[in-house]
């Protein structure tokens, strides 16, 4: 799939609206319906955790824990849309075969962090950036089914979190094991998690941890003076020693710009400066050339690692769609700009249903498989790009 990156309207609106259009049709006409088969186990209903560029599981993977929980909600999600009908059922199916896997194979609470080919253990560990995961999938599959165990599983999963991955400060440890360094994914995830409890339930509390976790994001984590979010951290939040301390990954920049706006969306707050500061930093990292943002950068504003994989470019795309929302008004076209950039350069190869995961510093694909976590970035871009692109981007005050 390609996009021409054509703008039928001044402002981007109108080519906007045709390219969430496009993106819609792939993905309930192509890429859903495709994953549900090729991408799926269908004896035990688990997800495999990546396909060959012919199509092909990759059966020889290590499934992670949260390869199951974001094509969990992915189909949930999708089903609660209307975009994949079957999406809730098989979901659920997913879940089960999920539960069944990872969750205390070992007698112990909480979900294994990775399973082998054939569904045994083959690292116990529990891990905070799986769990919330998890919370995410459990959020939208209760909102889809209303199973009564879903709901068992999600309170089941929000207790082990507080009890036994909750730092005193309430920001999350790494795992049970206290790995060092921390890093600030684990709490962006959570965030998003508390946000998904929020609009898919109306969870009780669920507000207030986002909460928490925004005011985590401003006092630990966003460096004002570098402009900069950094990665890892010491146990005591200071920049890790060494090299680790400064990296920058401009994609998790543009993602804390969506969940920022999100948050604010959701919660009827006002519009903060933060989001669009943060975007405004990721973009000191994109090319000119193509728009797309590199892997990582250093807080002194150097490039790490020049190549470019796809997940950042969906971000860069949800966080210029959050801008439109909030009315921005260069957003929209900037917002279509980053999607056709998106197709032209990652989406539809090498399957019509797939994605190039990664491109080197001259935008040329690097090969390798087709990683199935990166559905959950590619549907929520889409998704977004249809909400708020769909028609004329609405302004939410």
């Amino acid at each position: 799939m390609s996009g021409d990156g054509t703008m039928s309207g001044g402002d981007g609106t109108m080519g906007g609206a045709a390219v969430a259009a496009r993106l819609h049709a792939w993905m309930t006409g192509t890429v859903l319906p495709f994953w549900a088969e090729a991408g799926r186990d269908a004896a035990t209903g688990a997800f495999h955790e990546r396909l060959l560029p012919d199509g092909t599981p990759d059966r020889a993977a290590t499934r992670r824990l949260r390869v199951q929980a974001r094509q969990i909600y992915v189909y949930a999600h999708a089903g609660a849309l209307g975009w994949y009908p079957a999406g809730g059922a098989l979901a659920l199916a997913g879940f089960d075969a999920m539960m069944a896997a990872a969750h205390a194979p070992d007698g112990e609470a909480g979900f294994v962090h990775t399973l082998t080919p054939d569904g045994r253990v083959a690292d116990a560990r529990r891990d905070a950036y799986d769990h919330a995961f998890v919370v995410l999938a459990l959020a939208w599959l209760l909102h889809a089914t209303g199973e009564a165990r879903v709901r068992a599983a999600l309170a089941a999963t929000l207790a082990f979190v507080d009890q036994r991955l909750t730092a005193p400060d309430g920001s999350l440890y790494e795992d049970t094991l206290g790995s060092l360094p921390r890093r600030q994914n684990p709490q962006m995830h959570w965030f998003e998690a508390m946000l998904a409890l929020h609009e898919a339930l109306a969870w009780t509390g669920a507000a207030e941890r986002a909460a928490r976790g925004r005011a985590r994001l401003e006092t630990l984590l966003w460096d004002p003076a570098t402009r900069c979010l950094g990665e890892y951290f010491t146990d005591a939040w200071a920049p890790a020693p060494g090299e680790a301390g400064a990296v920058v990954e401009p994609g998790h920049q543009a993602e804390w710009c969506w969940l920022l706006r999100r948050h604010e969306t959701l919660g009827g707050l006002p519009r903060g400066a933060l989001a669009s500061e943060m975007l405004e930093s990721a973009l000191r990292w994109a090319d000119p050339a193509s728009g797309l943002l590199v892997d990582e950068a250093l807080r002194d504003g150097g490039v790490r690692k020049p190549t470019r994989r796809s997940w950042l470019q969906t971000e860069l795309a949800k966080a210029w769609l959050a801008e439109a929302e909030a009315g921005r008004p260069d957003a929209p076209a900037a917002a279509a700009a980053a999607l056709v950039a998106l197709e032209r350069h990652h989406l539809g190869t090498p399957l019509a249903a797939g994605w190039t995961d990664q491109l080197d510093a001259a935008c040329r694909p690097l090969p390798g498989p087709v990683p199935a976590s990166t559905l959950y970035h590619v549907f929520v871009a889409v998704a977004e790009a249809v909400r708020v692109l769909g028609t004329a981007p609405r302004v939410v005050p």
